[in-house]
């Protein structure tokens, strides 16, 4: 078979290690869709696979097994699929399956639509930054967790973005049973203290991660109406120097991130390097190359912080404490 490799992998397919056989991969921002999906896809595997579906660690859908030949007609059949699950597509992609397998699926942790630690409805989330970045062939990676506890492993994307609040106090309805002040110590930085029967949160200390709504006993701590993130950037793995990545925004809000993630795409676009293997190179790397300075006069344009918002005007990735500054 005369296959475009190249074509068939920006067109979200992987080409398997046995001869003319690969795999379709499909999408699913925040890995939160429709059961009717599931039937599609397992209509896919079995009409055209091998009968088997790999679950990928960025929540999609590989269905293996596929002979090249019948490329186009999987790419009709996944069409239903795309639509249902709500994605970014192209008028004239109409019927020809995925594109753009640059920038990949949008992860995200279950969210406060289970969660009772989650601060924030992740797939929602997710799903917008996928409609505003997608589709995009540029090798970017973003993940959404819905507390400190980072079941996504956000810190280990380009960008994490990490579910926070600002407890609310109401000291009428506690009645000092310290549930509160001992869940905070033990399952999070201690940032609470019984003071003359009432509690006291230390406000530099707090991670807005939640932990003292779910202990109280009587709704005396309540999570804030507004939602608020930490912005974690340029974490990854790979063959050479992985890293998690780093807080750069705390107490941030979700208009500004989405600005921020939109905003280093004409940074990738303008600086990533001539010699990038199918134009994909890590954005840290170009980052390292060229400065967090220049990174910061891209990601900050048009960006206008919430007065509580904590900047760290320099990010360092080896491990040296920085102030917090705004």
């Amino acid at each position: 078979m005369d296959i475009n490799t190249k074509k068939a992998k920006k067109n979200a397919w992987r080409i398997s290690k046995k001869r003319g056989f690969g795999a379709s991969r499909v999408r699913v921002p925040g890995g939160y869709c429709d059961a009717k999906v599931l039937g599609m896809v397992q209509e896919i595997s079995q009409k055209y696979g091998n009968g088997y579906v790999h679950l990928t660690t960025r929540q999609g859908f590989e269905i293996e097994g596929i002979h090249l030949e019948d490329m186009e007609e999987v790419n009709k059949l996944l069409q239903p699929v795309i639509e249902k699950v709500g994605i970014n597509q192209n008028a004239e992609d109409k019927d020809k399956g995925y594109s753009a397998s640059g920038t990949r699926n949008i992860s995200a942790c279950i969210g406060n639509n289970v969660c009772p630690f989650a601060n924030y409805d992740t797939a929602t989330l997710a799903r917008r930054i996928d409609k505003e970045i997608f589709p995009n062939d540029l090798h970017f990676k973003v993940a959404c967790t819905g507390c400190s506890n980072d079941c996504a492993k956000a810190r280990m994307h380009d960008f994490g973005i990490i579910g926070m609040t600002m407890p609310q106090y109401d000291p009428n309805r506690c009645v000092s049973c310290n549930a509160c002040v001992k869940g905070c110590q033990s399952l999070s930085v201690g940032a609470l203290r019984m003071d003359n029967y009432k509690i006291v949160r230390d406000e530099e200390k707090c991670i807005g991660c939640g932990v003292c709504i779910t202990k109280c006993p009587t709704r005396a701590w309540t999570r804030s109406q507004k939602k608020y993130y930490k912005l974690t950037i340029m974490g990854r793995t790979g063959k050479k120097n992985p890293r998690l990545g780093k807080d750069f925004l705390i107490w941030a809000d979700e208009e500004n991130i989405v600005k921020i993630i939109k905003n280093t795409y004409n940074f990738v676009e303008d600086n990533i390097s001539p010699n990038a293997p199918a134009r994909k190179e890590h954005i840290g790397y170009i980052i390292d190359r060229v400065g967090f300075e220049k990174f910061k006069e891209y990601a900050l344009k048009d960006v206008e912080l919430l007065p509580e918002t904590i900047m760290n005007k320099t990010v360092y990735w080896d491990g040296i404490h920085f102030d917090n500054q705004h």
